[in-house]
């Protein structure tokens, strides 16, 4: 039982109305932006050696805010990810803007059409966020999403993308930032949770602060930058928030030691 959930649950019902006409007006308002174009790539550099990266996902995944994938998350992280490897990434994206995990383990999975990989990264969270899910219902869907892909892939590493900073989108009012904000955080919890679980299944948990990273990557640029719409990231943020996975990544013993074991 999440206490956290619940007693937000009890403050929140009251405030449900308010909610649901602030969420009509921020999607009326906010553009509709389409998801990147060039869902197939790769990252070389002077090496003999390749890794396969599926990415999957939502609208991070997707990449909404930016035209192409190379300018996206998948082409920025692989770029990264190939240079401090120093190995040739070949990448491909399975994402769909808006869906939430139920949804990418129904109607994503299936649709992969790769035979041998090397490594998946996953990112979502947003969508069930916004959609109100509990927990209870997260920590299933997403059980039954890591199940599936290893019924597909078996033993094959699973990297988790940390949670979309929804406390800090403009667009949002500031009830929202606070209710679905929270959420998710607590949503992140659950995932933290069930990933030790299962072998070789990791979650980056550390949060995506703008005012952080761009202290700790001596960035010039304003808070503003980081939103394409004032809710997707912009391809600053797709960049910078790929470098800090990539970090995570590489500077992991255990993940790159199953990324080198992975075939």
């Amino acid at each position: 039982m999440n206490i956290k959930y619940i007693l937000g649950s009890i403050l929140t019902i009251p405030l449900l109305p308010l909610m649901y006409f602030q969420g009509k007006k921020v999607k009326a308002t906010v553009p509709s932006l389409p998801e990147a174009k060039g869902n197939k790539g790769t990252s070389n550099v002077t090496s003999e050696k390749m890794l396969q990266m599926l990415t999957i996902g939502d609208s991070t995944m997707a990449s909404v805010g930016v035209k192409t994938h190379k300018e996206g998350f998948t082409g920025a992280l692989a770029n990264n990810l190939a240079t401090e490897l120093k190995t040739n990434i070949s990448w491909n994206v399975y994402a769909k803007n808006g869906y939430n995990a139920k949804q990418i383990k129904e109607e994503i999975i299936n649709l992969i059409t790769e035979k041998s990989i090397d490594f998946i990264v996953i990112g979502l969270g947003g969508n069930d966020a916004f959609e109100l899910n509990t927990p209870k219902r997260w920590n299933k869907d997403i059980r039954k999403l890591i199940k599936t892909i290893r019924l597909k892939f078996k033993g094959v590493p699973i990297i988790f993308v940390n949670m979309p900073p929804l406390k800090e989108l403009p667009a949002f009012t500031s009830l929202l930032r606070f209710t679905i904000g929270n959420l998710v955080s607590i949503l992140g919890k659950e995932l933290e949770k069930i990933v030790k679980d299962f072998e070789n299944v990791y979650y980056y948990t550390k949060n995506v602060n703008t005012a952080e990273l761009i202290k700790r990557y001596n960035l010039k640029v304003k808070p503003s930058e980081f939103f394409s719409d004032g809710v997707h990231p912009s391809k600053t943020t797709y960049g910078i928030w790929a470098k800090d996975f990539a970090d995570f990544i590489t500077q992991s013993k255990e993940i790159k030691n199953a990324l080198q074991h992975s075939k």
